[in-house]
């Protein structure tokens, strides 16, 4: 099974608002840097079986992707695609009220929040009041660093750190470290060990592959290779692409004294079964046709 954790898609790029991503951003393979149109996420997300459509919503930054939108799109594909609800958790009424109607009514399985991009503090009451009621209806929470968007997203809210208090006060509610909290991916290998109701993906990373090295060795010499999950990022990349290069990461080390990640270990990223571990069903719908399994590139070295 292969689950993409992270993919957006949307109508215009004015439902980003000032949540545009910013032109600096590294490209690599496959990058998309149109639209995030339907027919191309739907391509993007050949190779896998299943994948989270985020939703997003932001007063701070005018950025507003429907739950409604995903909602009815992950409908028309019920067995391959799950929608997570975008809330603001800076209006905290109005995002328990959308908690609930995209559980109840619009059938979501969990939420989007982007403290950076919604100015709040990941642990201010207001948020807390969110996450209760999300732990409640046992809706996993995806948080965004939102360090790859606008130059408006506030850093001093993206850092991972902050939801040490959020796992400590909820340690029923299943969490999510979008980007594996890059550039603060020492501070999400530290949650990642102390709290076992929290997980990181790993999106926006690969095509870095210095970062992505550093980030994937120190979590498998912490061993919590196993609390990694895997994350396309579309439309910043496509899941195969992504694919490719995680299972390409060792090429880094080749002919030097550098350790090499076991290939087992990259595997398991990809082939991890997230729903389970987020307590999430698997959706019904048509079968998928069979596919050939993802074939791995040759490590640079085998351990």
């Amino acid at each position: 099974m292969i689950v993409d954790c992270y993919t957006h898609t949307w109508e215009s790029p004015s439902q980003l608002g000032r949540c545009a991503p910013a032109d600096r951003r590294p490209t690599g393979p496959g990058v998309d840097s149109g639209a995030a149109s339907i027919s191309r996420h739907l391509a993007a997300a050949e190779p896998v079986d299943y994948s989270f459509v985020l939703g997003f919503r932001s007063h701070y930054l005018g950025a507003h992707i429907p739950n409604e939108q995903v909602a009815a799109y992950v409908k028309r594909h019920p067995g391959r695609l799950l929608g997570f609800a975008g809330v603001d958790p800076s209006q905290p009424k109005e995002a328990i009220a959308e908690l609930q109607r995209a559980r109840d009514e619009l059938g979501m399985v969990g939420l989007s929040v982007a403290p950076a991009a919604q100015d709040f503090h990941p642990s201010n009451t207001h948020a807390m009041t969110v996450y209760a009621e999300a732990a409640q209806r046992g809706m996993p929470v995806l948080f965004h660093t939102g360090v790859h968007v606008g130059p408006a997203t506030k850093l001093s809210y993206a850092q991972p750190v902050l939801l040490d208090e959020v796992a400590r006060e909820f340690p029923e509610l299943k969490m999510v470290v979008a980007h594996m909290g890059y550039p603060w991916v020492t501070e999400t290998i530290a949650l990642l060990e102390k709290h076992c109701n929290v997980y990181a993906e790993i999106s926006w990373l690969l095509d870095r592959p210095w970062p992505a090295y550093h980030a994937l060795l120190a979590a498998y010499h912490a061993d919590v290779m196993d609390r990694l999950l895997f994350g396309s990022g579309f439309p910043n990349a496509p899941a195969s692409a992504c694919i490719e290069a995680l299972y390409s990461i060792n090429h880094i080390c080749q002919g030097t004294n550098l350790p090499a990640i076991p290939r087992e270990q990259l595997r398991g990223i990809v082939e991890r079964d997230a729903l389970a571990l987020l307590g999430i069903a698997a959706p019904t719908g048509p079968p998928r046709r069979a596919k050939p399994e993802p074939v791995p590139v040759e490590d640079a070295e085998e351990v």
